[in-house]
């Protein structure tokens, strides 16, 4: 296909126009979430779901029919959700499902999920479950040859677009691509026009500096930006240094971005080191934000303060001192589905 998405009017649009559903996939993976904490993590998604279907459809990814039998029956009458039957292995929807972009209809960009860099090789199959995903919509579907996963990007809608260096320019995902022909990748395919790089990620974060746990477009020239006030924490200087270059960047338009900072949460551990935990990793849906909170101090200045860049929608603190054991959390584990033209 020689025509690209921007060619035909296509663009990505923010995590805050209007949804006509959500794409999750229920959580099953033991090596992801093992013992007891898949049940606490099933209750996690419980009510992820229940808050979503308020507003927007939500579309569940489950290995067969008796998986969603059982699903159906642990969520109960809730309306507006559904499930597709499409096998995968884990739950990162964002990172392995396809992007919506829309124009005068909607359309798909289907890009290469490598499991973060070749990390996980028993991962790598949801690769063809993001395939089966965007198959099945019976949407026009853009397949660039290059890796990239939907964490590591965040769009205004109108053309800027925030990622990371560590994430991007990582010989792991497209050894031979520059920074120049990855940018105009990010124009061709989702309509970036304006793109703001940020260096590093947080602590924990296996992904290499995913930008959904640093810094979040909340507006089309507003940001939050992870910060961390202990400067023995080593998360303090990446995120610093994150925070000047935000507060130096522009939009599209040359207008100097409005940030707003959000305090990281406590430290979290397992037995494997430090979780990437951050409250930045919220998912904007129709009539609720959900926020991820972590039993600690920063959890009500998080919700309060996503409360206050969406007024029209309700902040719902979400638990995911669960969750966040598989290296992620509710924006890792969520895909809009654009409401059409």
């Amino acid at each position: 296909m020689s025509d690209t998405p921007a060619s035909l009017g296509y663009r990505m649009p923010a995590e805050w126009e209007k949804h006509q559903g959500t794409w999750l996939s229920w959580p099953k993976d033991p090596s992801t979430f093992p013992g007891e904490i898949l049940r606490r993590v099933e209750a996690t998604y419980e009510k992820m779901v229940k808050s979503l279907a308020r507003g927007e459809d939500v579309h569940i990814l489950v290995d067969d029919a008796k998986e969603a039998a059982r699903v159906g029956a642990m969520l109960g009458s809730v309306e507006r959700v559904s499930f597709a039957q499409i096998r995968t292995v884990d739950v990162w929807t964002r990172d392995y499902c396809p992007i919506y972009v829309k124009g005068q209809d909607l359309a798909l960009v289907k890009w290469k999920f490598n499991a973060w860099g070749e990390k996980y090789e028993d991962l790598k199959p949801d690769d063809e479950a993001g395939n089966r995903v965007a198959d099945s919509t019976g949407l026009m579907v853009f397949r660039p040859n290059l890796v990239l996963e939907g964490g590591s990007v965040d769009v205004n809608g109108t053309g800027s677009l925030i990622t990371s260096e560590q994430c991007l320019l990582n010989r792991n995902r497209n050894p031979t691509e520059s920074r120049r022909d990855l940018e105009k990748a990010l124009e061709d395919y989702l309509g970036a026009r304006n793109v703001v790089w940020l260096k590093n990620g947080i602590e924990g974060d296996d992904t290499d500096g995913h930008v959904d746990d640093i810094a979040r477009f909340v507006g089309q020239k507003r940001v939050v930006v992870g910060v961390e006030p202990d400067e023995s924490d080593s998360n303090h200087e990446v995120l610093e240094r994150n925070l000047h270059i935000i507060e130096e960047a522009v939009d599209e338009k040359g207008r100097s971005l409005e940030v707003t900072e959000v305090p990281m949460p406590e430290r979290l551990s397992s037995e494997d080191g430090r979780l990437p935990a951050s409250h930045l990793n919220f998912y904007i849906g129709n009539d609720v934000v959900l926020v991820p909170t972590f039993g600690g101090r920063s959890d009500a200045l998080a919700v309060k303060t996503v409360e206050q860049a969406f007024p029209d929608r309700e902040a719902v603190g979400i638990d995911c001192r669960a969750l966040v054991f598989g290296l992620g959390t509710l924006h890792c584990v969520t895909q809009q589905i654009p409401l059409g033209a």
